[in-house]
């Protein structure tokens, strides 16, 4: 005698021992069929009896399966915070520098409340207004610069070159995020951008740059000169005085 145990119940098993009629037991929790050697049985194929073993799963114990998963530790802003200040430190960044509490791909700055963020996304903060006008498109500008990475890491200064940088306003020859931020300053003008990197420079193996990141200058507006154009003979240039 060959007894199946289905637990827990298995309707498509119930049915097919019923319309056999080798039902043998059933209870809210389990069915058992038995085939015995009578006669009256010997007419089931072994085809049958496969059919049954194989189309009813609840022929198997149903143990609980516990799949190991990978627990994403809880964001600790605080701790990701105080390690940002501390490698700041370790490279001297200047007074009052922001921070940035960076989570994978997505970074907040922290900074004081005398910082301003631009409908842009652009970050500033105004040490010196300076006096004058602001510079428009074709103006040529002179101006200082300290560049730093998130980590406060000096990565560029026109001071260590010896001369300041000279540019014309509208060229495309500045980052984008940079020559937003001086757009509005005037001349004697000292101020800190912070340019998120959709406002950044390219990035790639060609690039001064490798990764995207939030970059920060401190800028010095030194003065602002009138250029136009000028043409002798085949020779034509831009003068700005």
């Amino acid at each position: 005698m060959l007894t199946i145990l289905s637990n827990p119940l298995s309707p498509r098993l119930t049915t097919l021992c019923e319309s056999l009629g080798i039902m043998r037991c059933r209870t809210k929790s389990s069915t058992c069929c038995s085939f015995s050697e009578e006669p009256k049985y010997q007419s089931l194929s072994r085809r049958n009896l496969v059919y049954v073993l194989v189309s009813s799963p609840c022929l198997f114990a149903t143990l609980p399966s516990y799949a190991k998963t990978k627990s994403k530790s809880p964001y600790d802003e605080r701790r990701l915070l105080e390690q940002n200040k501390r490698i700041q430190r370790e490279n001297n960044a200047p007074d009052e520098f922001p921070n940035f509490v960076r989570e994978g791909f997505e970074v907040k700055v922290v900074a004081s409340d005398n910082y301003i963020k631009a409908d842009s996304g652009l970050i500033y903060r105004d040490f010196d207004v300076g006096q004058g006008d602001f510079p428009k498109d074709g103006q040529q500008v002179t101006f200082h610069y300290i560049g730093y990475n998130e980590s406060g890491r000096r990565i560029d200064s026109t001071y260590i070159q010896g001369s300041p940088a000279k540019i014309r306003m509208g060229t495309n020859a500045l980052v984008p995020g940079f020559e937003m931020g001086i757009r509005d300053m005037k001349p004697g003008g000292r101020r800190r951008i912070i340019i998120p990197p959709e406002l950044g420079p390219p990035v790639g193996p060609s690039t001064f740059f490798s990764s995207k990141q939030f970059e920060v200058f401190d800028v010095e507006l030194v003065s602002i000169q009138n250029c136009e154009r000028r043409t002798i003979g085949f020779y034509s240039d831009v003068t700005c005085n």
